[in-house]
């Protein structure tokens, strides 16, 4: 029951740096859009201002552990995140909403990074990660009714993000001490898993980024809009049901390359007019690939802090990318770009993840065993238990024996 507790109160980190600081976004894009003016690459260009900020965040992460330990970071690493939430709210001026955005990423990727290290330890990766839909869901169910109060809601986040951080500070505890993270980032050996990452950093981040968007083109009511994203957030938290076995149990890259393929799936599913399905069959993947990624990871390396930190920052960078990119294609043709975009990137990552080979050796590198004794290639003779043999006739040969 404490692991639960604890894991539950850790989760909070991904249900405020990502469910509230990361995704809400999307929620608001519409109501900002109409209000301040943007065209769908300046509401893009604010996403990738979040995820250039997530980009130096999980660069300065590994310094900062060495520096100040895990635990410190994460618990100053929320209470930023709530900071910057409510900040978003003081000003319409665009270049001030995207320093904000960008310093939100910032402590996002503390979190988000420092947290899946604690949650690693802890054995508690699925729920960890599974907060994010927390966050999701809570936005789904209360931003559309308030309408085009997006300074309230703002504000609104930022109050729910600072009792995260109370809530979750005692859960961030580890044995761990500032100057003792002196791991280094292992990215060759992992490279499919990484290429697989970054395809779907670039893709999964346009549905949710641009999902408001893609209904309210449609004339969704408001009902509709709060029912897709409650459903989709709810799924996440469902998810670790659905995973948590095959992240450890499949072999190699099999669970993350099943997890991208349905996921390209639920955005062409969302293409055909099944909204509501494919939130939930999205909500039920997108949060699973960060927890297997880290499981693969955590397999492979001794200290994983540092790839962690590497792999986030691969992923920061796709993040960055993808919304703008994306953006820029819809201007240009329709918000379908944005759907199609997602399903393309998730079923090339699954087809690379499926090249993630089985580990057999666990973390590190395999220990070195001396050679016996003797003859190249041959073991030690095992010792007789009863003592040893009375002396007997010597036999013929050219050699004494070896033993029975």
């Amino acid at each position: 029951m404490h692991r639960l507790s604890r894991a539950a109160r850790l989760a909070l980190g991904t249900a405020s740096a990502l469910g509230l600081a990361r995704f809400a976004y999307g929620l608001l894009l519409p109501t900002m859009r109409a209000d301040l003016g943007w065209t769908l690459a300046e509401a893009g260009a604010m996403s990738t201002a979040n995820g250039s900020g997530y980009l130096l965040g999980a660069l300065v992460t590994a310094p900062l552990v060495r520096r100040l330990g895990t635990t410190a970071a994460f618990r100053w690493g929320m209470a930023v995140t709530a900071a910057t939430l409510a900040a978003t709210a003081v000003s319409a001026d665009f270049t001030v909403l995207l320093i904000v955005r960008a310093a939100s990423g910032v402590s996002g990727a503390v979190v988000f990074v420092t947290g899946g290290v604690i949650a690693a330890r802890a054995n508690v990766l699925t729920v960890y990660f599974a907060g994010a839909g927390l966050g999701i869901a809570v936005s789904g169910a209360t931003i559309p009714a308030l309408g085009g109060h997006w300074r309230l809601v703002w504000l609104g986040m930022g109050l729910a993000a600072a009792l995260a951080t109370a809530v979750s500070w005692t859960a961030a505890r580890t044995d761990d001490t500032p100057g003792t993270a002196r791991g280094k980032a292992e990215i060759r050996a992992l490279a499919p898993v990484a290429v697989a990452y970054a395809l779907f950093a670039i893709g999964y981040i346009t549905y949710i980024t641009f999902l408001s968007a893609y209904l309210a083109d449609r004339g969704t009511p408001v009902a509709g809009v709060a029912l897709t994203w409650t459903v989709l957030g709810l799924a996440v938290v469902c998810a670790p049901v659905l995973w948590d076995r095959p992240l450890r149990t499949w072999p190699g890259g099999r669970a993350l390359a099943a997890i991208l393929a349905l996921l390209g799936g639920s955005a062409a599913l969302a293409l055909t007019g099944a909204v509501v399905p494919s939130a939930v069959l999205y909500g039920l993947t997108f949060m699973c690939v960060p927890a297997a990624v880290t499981a693969l990871i955590k397999a492979r390396v001794v200290d994983p802090t540092a790839t962690l930190a590497a792999f986030t920052t691969l992923f920061a960078a796709g993040q960055t990318v993808g919304p703008w990119l994306a953006g820029l294609v819809a201007d240009r043709t329709s918000t379908d770009a944005t759907l199609v975009w997602t399903a393309v990137l998730g079923w090339a990552g699954a087809v690379v993840a499926l090249a993630v080979r089985p580990d057999v050796s666990g973390p590190g590198p395999r220990p070195r065993t001396r050679p016996a004794p003797g003859r190249p290639g041959r073991p030690h003779p095992a010792p007789d238990a009863t003592g040893p043999r009375p002396p007997g006739p010597a036999r013929p040969g050219p050699g004494p024996r070896t033993g029975a």
